[in-house]
């Protein structure tokens, strides 16, 4: 599927990247893409994100709240009764 980039913006530094690359345009975009994502995907763990987002928030756990619930919890949630 065909990608249309109007903006100059994106268009030069796709190229700017594809000429330090040396590779063609399209090559260029797909190299960067997936850079971007392994970035992305490394940058911190679901248990890091989750901290950070409670730091943020003023969200703390207690004792309670860092223990598994019992299976009887799920059970009730899937009941169809």
């Amino acid at each position: 599927m065909p990608i249309n980039v109007n903006n100059p913006e994106a268009d030069a530094l796709t190229r700017k990247f594809a000429e330090m690359a040396g590779v063609g345009i399209t090559d260029a975009i797909v190299i960067a893409m997936r850079e971007a994502i392994e970035r992305r995907r490394n940058q911190e763990t679901p248990r890091e994100t989750a901290a950070r987002l409670r730091a943020k928030h003023g969200v703390t756990l207690d004792d309670a709240a860092r223990k598994p619930l019992p299976r009887e919890v799920f059970d009730t949630m899937w009941d169809e009764d």
